[in-house]
């Protein structure tokens, strides 16, 4: 080995310059197909570009989800709004043979009571059809215990039996899908106070 401190020839002085040339051609050739590895990484406007364009997709997907929410609104309003305007329709439809038969009957001038009261009897069976068709329940609680929720008391008697008991009804009371539209009027016994 020669001694740093001695002079390099010059043949000596192209040697590491050989050593390194040689060296990346020798690591070319190992992957000789390889590129040289490229900068892939967005640039700032591009990457602001994409955000724009992501931005701009997700306001417009907004936007149509609001319109839609606000015509699904709009709809459920009118549906209520026509619902409330006509519920009464097929209770009506169901009333109508029911004043054409009480016309028919007013119409005959010489009847006898016995055709007026068989008359009367098939109106009321056609008024009870359509009560039954509009969910109209009648409420006649004679022998039951008074319910403050569908009955109200008018008197209340000393009568033998449980207190609190229906003993008259005056006026039958009437539900509508279970929820009272008239109370039934009623008189209720009361314990009998022993002199």
């Amino acid at each position: 080995m020669q001694d740093q401190n001695t002079p390099l020839s010059p043949e000596d002085k192209v040697a590491p310059e050989l050593v390194e040339s040689v060296a990346e051609a020798g690591s070319s050739q190992e992957n000789p197909g390889t590129p040289p590895p490229v900068d892939t990484t967005p640039s700032l406007e591009e990457q602001l570009r994409a955000a724009e364009l992501r931005a701009a997709e997700h306001h417009d997907a907004w936007l149509r989800a609001r319109a839609e929410v606000e015509n699904v609104r709009r709809r459920a309003q009118d549906d209520i709004g026509k619902a409330s305007k006509f519920a009464a329709e097929k209770f009506a439809t169901a009333m109508l043979p029911v004043k054409d038969s009480l016309e028919a009957a007013l119409a005959i001038e010489n009847g006898s009571l016995e055709n007026l009261k068989e008359g009367v009897e098939l109106t009321l069976k056609q008024l009870t059809a359509a009560f039954q068709s509009g969910n109209v329940a009648e409420e006649n609680p004679i022998g039951t215990r008074f319910d403050p929720n569908k009955h109200q008391a008018i008197s209340a008697i000393e009568a033998d039996g449980e207190p609190n008991t229906v003993i008259t009804v005056l006026q039958k009371g009437y539900l509508l899908n279970e929820r009272v539209i008239r109370p039934a009027l009623v008189v209720v016994s009361k314990a009998k106070t022993s002199a």
